[in-house]
């Protein structure tokens, strides 16, 4: 993933994330913070934070949180609502979720929500993760999943294979640095290999009605109406998943987040 096009991306969108409420309030937010445990002498890393969200969730549990991105203007927004909200423990600074700058073993807790389906390199992100943990130090992770067995029953591997394939397109087709959501089971290949030990698996339904999902990343006509079409269009597999459906004249559909919990071995 051409990394200048996420910056591009995001850059114009940033205002729109910070009070976007998938992001700001969404269910895996308290989730990660439930399941993390986070400890008031903690240092945390919080990676590709966009506005902030995750990096403030966990900051009034630790000593002190480094929330990272690689868009200037999300780093603004982020520090901005750190200062509203009074956190002096959040220090917002430009990071590659591939290739971080930091120590390793520096941190307790490391966290990443809703942003690796943009990443170009999601193993080295994972195993940039695992670096830069202390020895037993926690990582918390959610994204956007991709159809499979984990979460689509009734279905056959080609199937679902196609579902996921399809999916990706139609993310892209809403936001062009969209790179590519995983399975669910594909996550848990690459935290093993990594060396994480797994603590925590959980699959978060997330409902989203289209237009405000389209408007967020300014998705034009043309954009819209490929996006409903492929939805009217979608296999049984996809429509299993996403669930598409009127509500009160408007299209809505349901994501799925994959979360989990990995410990670096002590």
């Amino acid at each position: 993933m051409n990394k200048s096009l996420v910056q591009a991306q995001f850059g114009r969108s940033a205002e729109s994330y910070a009070i976007s409420p998938v992001h700001a309030k969404g269910a895996s937010l308290a989730r990660m913070v439930e399941l993390a445990e986070p400890q008031s002498g903690w240092q945390a890393l919080d990676i590709a934070t966009g506005a902030g969200h995750t990096a403030l969730a966990f900051a009034p549990h630790v000593a002190r949180v480094v929330a990272t991105d690689i868009t200037a203007e999300m780093l603004q927004v982020a520090a901005g609502l750190a200062r509203e909200r009074g956190l002096e423990n959040v220090a917002c600074e430009a990071a590659d979720a591939e290739a971080l700058t930091f120590d390793a073993a520096g941190f307790d807790l490391v966290t990443c929500r809703i942003a690796p389906h943009h990443f170009g390199h999601v193993d080295r992100f994972v195993a940039e993760a695992y670096r830069v943990l202390k020895p037993g130090g926690l990582f918390v992770l959610v994204d956007n999943i991709a159809p499979d067995r984990h979460t689509t029953d009734g279905f056959s591997d080609e199937a679902l294979s196609e579902a996921a394939a399809d999916y990706n397109r139609f993310e892209k087709i809403r936001d062009p640095s969209h790179a590519r959501a995983l399975t669910l089971g594909a996550w848990l290949k690459l935290f093993a290999a990594a060396g994480f030990a797994v603590e925590a698996v959980e699959i978060l339904g997330k409902d989203m009605e289209f237009e405000p999902w389209a408007d967020r990343i300014h998705a034009d006509a043309e954009a819209k109406a490929e996006l409903c079409r492929m939805a009217d269009a979608a296999s049984p597999a996809l429509r299993a998943f996403l669930k598409p459906r009127d509500q009160d004249g408007a299209l809505w559909m349901t994501w799925a987040e994959g979360l989990l919990v990995g410990r670096k071995p002590a």
